[in-house]
Formats: structure tokens, sequence, C-alpha cells
């Protein structure tokens, strides 16, 4: 029993680790201590990004990469081309994970170490989590947690959010327009994610919803281009992957 439970483990730590690191939400600057110190030592980095563009994980981390590094780039086959809620979206987005996964376990599998960067925090609405699913009953997996997308906007918009017993609501654009005008309307404080193709429904459902007067809209917070205005004030429909509604708390203070 002692020699099969050695030989086991000593199998176990012949693999590599798979070590998911938050970046932020943008700015260099804002990657922590751990996340620099942790890109600093991997000899293969792994990331996301939409093909033919250049991804902006590795843009994040680039100060803090070692020099000849192997990178591994993880390229979605589709992102807001085809609604999320349809087959083909779903086929397409499995198809990539597996691969994906099958290209991160052969450099496990022989005993490297993948440092997967991740922007914003690692289980928050991203990408890591499918390969963590996917490959955690396996191999070992570390995570390092990273300053959420949400917060840098709040730092950007100068909005505190969430005072006393706010109840504070993160809410994705994608749902329906009646769940989000319900939402924003039994929440104290809201979040909402995920803008893009879905602005004009969201400006109905905060109309609905008597929060549209108090809501921030915040666009690429914490990075170069950032924009910050009164949601009411923005005109057009459109936004892009890095934008965000705040609908700040107005609880209870000292």
């Amino acid at each position: 029993m002692n020699a099969l439970a050695s030989t086991s483990h000593e199998a176990v730590a012949t693999l590599g680790a798979l070590i998911g690191v938050g970046l932020g939400p943008g700015d260099p600057e804002l990657v922590t201590v751990k996340a620099a110190r942790l890109i600093g030592a991997a000899n293969v980095v792994a990331f996301f990004a939409k093909r033919g563009r250049a991804s902006h994980a590795r843009a994040i981390a680039a100060p803090y990469l070692a020099p000849g590094c192997e990178e591994i780039a993880l390229l979605y086959p589709v992102t807001t081309e085809i609604p999320f809620d349809q087959p083909e979206y779903v086929s397409s987005l499995q198809r990539f994970y597996e691969d994906c996964v099958m290209r991160i376990r052969a450099v496990l599998e022989a005993g490297r170490d993948v440092t997967l960067l991740c922007e914003g925090d690692p289980l928050l609405y991203g990408s890591f989590m499918h390969m963590f699913a996917r490959l955690d009953a396996r191999f070992r997996v570390e995570i390092c947690a990273g300053v959420s997308g949400m917060s840098g906007c709040f730092a950007a918009a100068r909005q505190p959010m969430a005072w006393g017993d706010d109840i504070l609501t993160v809410l994705p654009a994608t749902l329906d327009e009646d769940r989000l005008a319900s939402r924003l309307a039994e929440t104290d404080a809201a979040v909402v994610m995920k803008l893009g193709g879905n602005f004009a429904k969201l400006r109905r459902a905060m109309t609905r919803a008597g929060v549209i007067d108090r809501a921030i809209y915040v666009e690429r917070g914490a990075m170069p281009g950032e924009k910050i205005m009164r949601f009411a004030d923005k005109r057009d429909d459109e936004a892009p992957y890095f934008s965000m509604a705040l609908v700040p708390g107005r609880g209870r203070r000292p």
C-alpha cells in the first residue's frame, strides 16, 4: 500500500502545474506584487485573445515577462459575432476550450508549469475557469487573485459603490429586459457587465427600474482611452467589450 501511494505521489509530482494569474483591470501598475513575481518566473505563459487581434492580457503582463519565455496564444474562434445562446456559438466554444485543454495538458504532462494570464480576477467571468474546470481533477492548479475589472471602474469613476448594509448586485447585460429591470429595481447598488450589443436593452431596463439618473457609464476603466460619463448622457448604443455600467448605492452612513 505504501509503495503504491509513493508511486502515485511521484507520478503526480512529475506533472506541471497550471497557474492562473489575475492581472487586474488593465493598468500594468495594478498588477499585484505576487502576480508580477509569478509572471517573471514563468517559463511558459498562455493567454487568450480574439483571432486577428493582440492579446489584452499579454499587453498588461508585458513589463513582467521573462525574456525568452515560451508563449501559447489561445485564439477565440468567435466572440460577439454569434449570439451566445445559439447552438453554433456553444458548440464552437466547446471545441475551442477542448483544444486549449489539449495544448495546455501536453505541456503539463511534460512536467512544465503553465502560467495562464487572466484579465481582472481569474474566477470572475473569466475563460480561465473553463480550463480550471477541465484540468483541476488531474493537475495541480494554483490561483493568484487579481484586482477585478469592476474595482478598477469604481476607482476610475470615483464612485463609492456600497454603503453600510447596501446589497451590491452584479448583472450580465445579456439577461432579458424584464429580468434586468427587476434585478435593478430590487437591489441597492449594481454593476452591469457585458454591455456590447445589449446597450439599448439596458437603457430601457434602467429607465423602467428608475435608476438611470444615477447610473454611470465607464469605458476602458483603468486603461488608455478611458471614458466616464453619466449613463443617461450617452447618446449612442455602442459599447466595447471593456465597458460597464455602475449604479452606486445610497445606503446607511454614520
